[in-house]
């Protein structure tokens, strides 16, 4: 199976940013939606599979079938199509690193596809979990509520430090689907970073726009639980994908030969 080296996959990252910066307003808006519907999706049906399997039984083996589940909402993003966040933190941020577009144009690309992905999420976490009930019945209320507990519970700093570990992973996921041509490639390369992050419990600050509104339709906790857990784990993810992977494969291939590393690879 052929795929593309480190350099070449830096090189289609900045050049994804550049288009992703220039996008309009209502199609940013529009694939920002979808993202963050895809991405509550993936977050659903990992509720829907583990749910109701019983820890005390199945122990640390559920987490893992629901992160083996959960990565089908970034497919559907890269392959599908759709503009999220926390992987526009790295091809955005490269953009910029390289020089091709301004720091103005990360803040509205950033703003914008945030804010798409939030009303996404919430389209999901309110009409699919809380009109249908799917995050509301049974062990499945139980499972959400755990899982936005857990969230929220962690302090500023751990939620931060957690959100970078995400997003580092996240956007590996995306630099993997950058190395392959073929859907196949793209999917397993998708795949092992999205589970592995889940698997770990790492702090994502699009999947939390689906779990933790989804508790407070339930009636537990508050909006400014959210909000405050949304400032946290958005800083830690900026980080992880914007500086451990945009910015340091970029110092690494692209800081001082771009040109060079350029014309080596259309060679």
């Amino acid at each position: 199976m052929a795929f593309h080296t480190p350099e070449k996959i830096e090189l289609m990252a900045r050049d994804a940013g550049i288009k992703k910066a220039h996008l309009p307003v209502f199609s940013t808006l529009v694939l920002g939606f979808l993202a963050g519907a895809y991405i509550a999706i993936g977050f659903l049906l990992d509720i829907r599979v583990t749910g109701n399997m019983p820890n005390e039984i199945w122990g640390s083996l559920a987490g893992f079938i629901g992160a083996a589940v959960f990565p089908i909402g970034l497919i559907f993003v890269l392959i599908a199509g759709g503009e999220l966040l926390t992987g526009n933190m790295m091809t955005v941020a490269t953009a910029r690193f390289a020089g091709k577009i301004s720091t103005a144009l990360i803040i509205r690309n950033w703003l914008l596809v945030a804010i798409g992905n939030l009303v996404g999420a919430l389209f999901v976490a309110y009409v699919f979990g809380h009109y249908l009930g799917l995050t509301e019945t049974g062990p499945f209320l139980d499972k959400t509520v755990a899982i936005a507990q857990a969230k929220i519970n962690d302090p500023f700093l751990k939620a931060f430090v957690s959100g970078i570990g995400a997003n580092w992973l996240v956007c590996l996921a995306v630099w993997l689907n950058f190395a392959a041509d073929d859907v196949a490639g793209k999917i397993l390369g998708i795949w092992f970073p999205i589970m592995a992050f889940v698997a770990i419990g790492l702090q994502h600050v699009v999947a939390n726009m689906f779990v933790i509104p989804a508790a407070i339709f339930a009636g537990h906790f508050t909006w400014g639980d959210f909000g405050q857990n949304m400032v946290a784990v958005f800083l830690g993810n900026a980080v992880g994908g914007a500086l451990f992977v945009g910015g340091l494969y970029w110092s690494v291939y692209l800081r001082s030969a771009e040109n060079s590393a350029e014309k080596d690879i259309e060679a």
